[in-house]
């Protein structure tokens, strides 16, 4: 149920009245009940091995639970303090970190990133083979920018199954976890593009390249940048690259599917990155979080605190506004797998909701709001009209949208067909 008229990254949310201000919170005992009997099902259900989410409305925590277990093999429950591996909600941690030396004045967001990054200077593009089946490299219209990077619309290879350009990203590797972020940026920097900067959107490993600007830009390691200006001011102690040998009985294990059967991943296997320290410190993957330290960061974010916590400002609000405010044009029509998102852009390091979800098969959720997910279906959302934030983990494998579409519509409620 939506509740509040506002002025939303410029768009006026026109919301329902429901009766009391008292009556107005999005999740009341029914839709408790409901996000419970949700979560429940999809351990009985055997879609995961253990499920938890944490809601914050208005600045109170309204929803916490968990079900079934994270580690089936040793009989361990998933729990409010389990650890899980965010994988690319890390994104939106390092834009934050980004941003927070954008304000500086350390860069302007359409700057050539060859300014700060020159291994990215004079990209060429493959356009396909030739008649004699040779590659067909011309140079590209112009320079990647940093915009370019925080809304993946810098043309990077990242399919290494792809003609001409995936044997040359096997070859180049620049993900290895033992590289440092600069041999990453010198490596992937040495690759053609796969089209013209700004013509697409197509994920990659833009953000890793964010933290490499990151290092570039404040002369430290990224991971001292992001600790020492993001994490430990907003009090995320448990969000990190590696996890100590004291903390790794809170881990959740990871599962996948295998013939139709949840089958749980091998910890020495799915934990290797986390329990290991190593020369890479991705911006797009990489860090293990809690429940209650990634709310750290969405309350941070939601327009209630907009850019502070707990008397710790990390972001100016109108920072806060642009990195919600969707920065792709109607002209970038190729989007990959962007539109199974729901009516969506994308700003700088999230999803933007531009329409309400148009069926019931589509995520619910309200206009205004910005989100980001991670492989193993781990979710994050701000709903800066209902000042609402949730966070819902699972440890699952390949990525199960059909958990996050349930899950949403348990918060939110039936679908209401749009007024027109």
């Amino acid at each position: 149920m939506y509740k509040r008229v506002k002025l939303i990254t410029g768009i006026l949310i026109m919301t329902i009245a429901c009766g009391p201000s008292s009556d107005h919170s999005v999740i009341d005992a029914v839709a408790t009940a409901r996000i419970d009997s949700t979560l429940q099902s999809f351990v009985e259900l055997n879609r995961v091995g253990g499920v938890s989410a944490l809601i914050i409305e208005d600045g109170k925590e309204v929803y916490f639970n968990a079900y079934g277990d994270a580690d089936r093999n040793d009989g361990t429950k998933m729990n409010r303090n389990t650890i899980v591996q965010i994988y690319s909600m890390t994104k939106p941690i390092t834009g934050v970190s980004l941003m927070t030396l954008y304000e500086e004045g350390a860069f302007q967001l359409d700057d050539p990133l060859e300014k700060y990054l020159p291994e990215f200077a004079d990209p060429v593009v493959y356009e396909g083979d030739d008649e004699q089946g040779d590659p067909i490299l011309v140079p590209a219209k112009r320079s990647v920018t940093v915009r370019d990077i925080t809304r993946h619309t810098a043309g990077f290879a990242n399919d290494r199954s792809a003609p001409y350009t995936g044997k040359l990203l096997q070859e180049a590797n620049p993900m290895d976890a033992n590289n440092t972020l600069s041999e990453f940026g010198k490596r992937l920097g040495s690759l053609p593009l796969v089209f013209h900067p700004g013509d697409e959107w197509f994920y990659g490993p833009s953000v890793d390249v964010q933290a490499l600007l990151v290092e570039r830009l404040s002369g430290q390691p990224f991971g001292e940048y992001v600790r020492d200006n993001v994490l430990d001011p907003l009090g995320m102690t448990e969000t990190r690259y590696f996890v100590p040998e004291e903390d790794r009985d809170r881990m959740s294990s990871s599962y996948t599917m295998n013939n139709g059967d949840l089958v749980q991943v091998p910890d020495e296997q799915q934990h290797f990155f986390n329990t290991n320290k190593l020369p890479l410190q991705p911006g797009g993957w990489g860090f293990t979080s809690t429940l209650d330290d990634y709310q750290k960061l969405a309350q941070m974010l939601v327009n209630i605190n907009k850019g502070e916590l707990n008397g710790t400002r990390i972001l100016k609000p109108e920072t806060v506004e642009l990195m919600a405010t969707n920065h792709l044009s109607e002209d970038v029509t190729e989007r990959l797998w962007l539109p199974t998102k729901g009516e969506v852009g994308f700003g700088i390091d999230f999803a933007v909701r531009l329409k309400p979800p148009q069926n019931p098969d589509e995520n619910a959720g309200v206009v205004g709001e910005f989100f980001w997910d991670g492989a193993a279906t781990t979710l994050f959302w701000v709903d800066p009209v209902n000042e609402l934030t949730a966070v819902f983990f699972v440890q699952k494998f390949p990525f199960d949208g059909t958990l996050h579409r349930d899950f949403r519509r348990a918060v939110y409620g039936p679908f209401e067909t749009p007024a027109e």
